[in-house]
């Protein structure tokens, strides 16, 4: 008796089934859903990060999507102080100058606001959260910006830009650069 009440429950649906295909109405007029278009798939960018030798010490990773940038940072054992360490997009994207990195220019910033994040009147376009060196040197860090890696205003513009690594932490309010001191890593973004 059990295994009639679901043949019995198949038998009802397909006989419903039936009359919905065959019926005239609002029932059998109706279209399927259009499909969605697929979502664009995210702009991409890898680049090496150096030091004031010129060596490699890591390296960036940029998805670029519909509402924001997404980076992730990977600095190898060694490759800075311990401690937090401001970043920021610099302007150019030329880090041949390595012993100051100076070759980069300013910050990033087409509407001239002033540098912080957590500064009224800021942040501008290459403000960036701070990374944590470990004891080791190292960093594993993704942060994000509404900075675009194209289009307008967008960081692989004519000359490029690049990310800097800067000595100190930024303290996000401080101008120029939040106190963060010396430029120690450049990865050129064209």
């Amino acid at each position: 008796m059990t295994r009639t009440l679901p043949l019995r429950a198949a038998l009802m649906l397909g006989a419903l089934a039936g009359f919905a295909s065959g019926a005239s109405g609002a029932l059998a007029q109706t279209a399927p859903a259009p499909e969605a278009a697929p979502a664009a798939a995210p702009q991409t960018f890898d680049g090496e990060i150096k030091n004031n030798k010129g060596e490699p010490i890591g390296t960036l990773t940029i998805r670029d999507g519909a509402n924001a940038l997404v980076m992730r940072i990977a600095i190898k054992a060694g490759g800075l102080p311990p401690g937090w360490h401001g970043i920021h997009f610099h302007a150019v994207g030329d880090c041949s100058d390595t012993e100051k990195f100076m070759n980069s220019k300013a910050h990033v910033n087409h509407d001239q606001s002033k540098h912080g994040l957590l500064n009224p009147d800021g942040p501008d376009e290459g403000d960036l959260p701070n990374v944590y060196a470990a004891a080791d040197g190292s960093v594993n860090a993704e942060v994000s910006s509404e900075t675009p890696l194209t289009g307008d205003g967008g960081l692989k513009d004519g000359d490029g830009s690049a990310l800097i690594v800067h000595a100190k932490e930024d303290d996000h309010a401080t101008q120029p650069i939040g106190g963060a001191g010396d430029r120690i890593g450049c990865a050129v973004i064209k």
